[in-house]
């Protein structure tokens, strides 16, 4: 029986091959071949560790090398057809399939550097629990956010910015905090924030504030607190689809991923002038769907 580290290391064959082939016409037999398997089990081997299915990743990053493309100058028709697509209109459609906007605004939020070339064994040490795709580069306005800050010790959190200490926290456990923050706040927007507050000269604890968006002319009372978020560039990480029981160490993993892999290869720093969150919304409802996901946003700049 081969092993997970065995299937892994097949995997990231067929990975590698895709990369150096992304231009050319990709099949799922051909893939099958490349490690010896039958198309069929090699499909569900595919989708149990990357979390796509083969056509839909080999699609995914064939948009998304074409975007690095259109992005630094490069005629749309010329990308369209270096990439597989017959037709300007129907690379546009398939991008909009996949990406839900048109590549002419999805351009302004894709980052400056090449896609990162992924490493499957990494990311199993991790335990992110499938891929973590390219993150979007999205400017925020300022906004306005209340809620309860948090404490803990710092020499209990791995990383500054680790995931999701908060959890452990009495009153959100139990859900009593989010619950009392959307009837005391009525935000239009459904959502929670759960912002890295700790300065780099408190080198003892860690501060975070779990919060809702405070956009009405509430007063607050004592022990909530109220928080501006400026203006700021975010480079936006979903995390993979997993299931409830893997959804903390996706979250964990993820974290990692940013610090250790995709910064040192970016082209961007941390502003350390904004505050970096995890965001959750309705696509974490664990009671609605069956594969779950929250957002990690990093507030970054350009290297200097």
């Amino acid at each position: 029986m081969v092993s997970q580290i065995e299937q892994l290391t097949l995997l990231q064959k067929v990975i590698d091959y895709i990369e150096e082939h992304i231009k050319d016409e990709i099949n799922p037999e051909k893939l099958a071949k490349l490690v010896g398997y039958s198309p069929y089990h090699f499909s569900r081997i595919f989708y149990k560790h990357i979390g796509y299915t083969i056509m839909d990743y080999v699609l995914k990053r064939k948009l998304q090398f074409a975007l690095h493309e259109l992005v630094n100058g490069n005629k749309i028709l010329q990308i369209a057809l270096d990439y597989g697509f017959e037709t300007h209109s129907g690379f546009t459609k398939a991008f909009k399939k996949c990406f839900g906007t048109p590549p002419s605004l999805y351009k302004q939020h894709c980052p400056k550097s090449l896609p990162q070339k992924l490493d499957l064994m990494s990311l199993h040490k991790k335990n992110t629990g499938g891929i973590v795709m390219q993150p979007k580069i999205v400017k925020t306005k300022s906004f306005s956010v209340a809620g309860k800050t948090f404490e803990i010790n710092k020499e209990n959190v791995t990383y500054t910015r680790d995931a999701p200490a908060y959890w452990e926290q009495e009153g959100l456990t139990d859900g009593s905090i989010e619950r009392f923050l959307y009837k005391l706040l009525s935000p239009r927007k459904h959502g929670e924030y759960c912002i890295n507050l700790t300065s780099s000269y408190n080198e003892d604890k860690f501060n975070y504030l779990f919060a809702v968006e405070y956009d009405q002319d509430i007063e607050l009372p004592d022990g909530i607190t109220h928080l501006q978020i400026p203006d700021t560039t975010y480079a936006i990480f979903r995390t993979p689809l997993v299931e409830l029981e893997q959804f903390v160490s996706a979250i964990k993993g993820t974290w990692i991923y940013i610090l250790e892999d995709w910064f040192p290869q970016s082209a961007y720093e941390v502003d350390e002038d904004s505050f970096d969150f995890e965001f959750y919304d309705e696509h974490c409802h664990y009671w609605d769907f069956e594969k779950i996901y929250m957002e990690i946003y990093i507030p970054i700049k350009e290297r200097g």
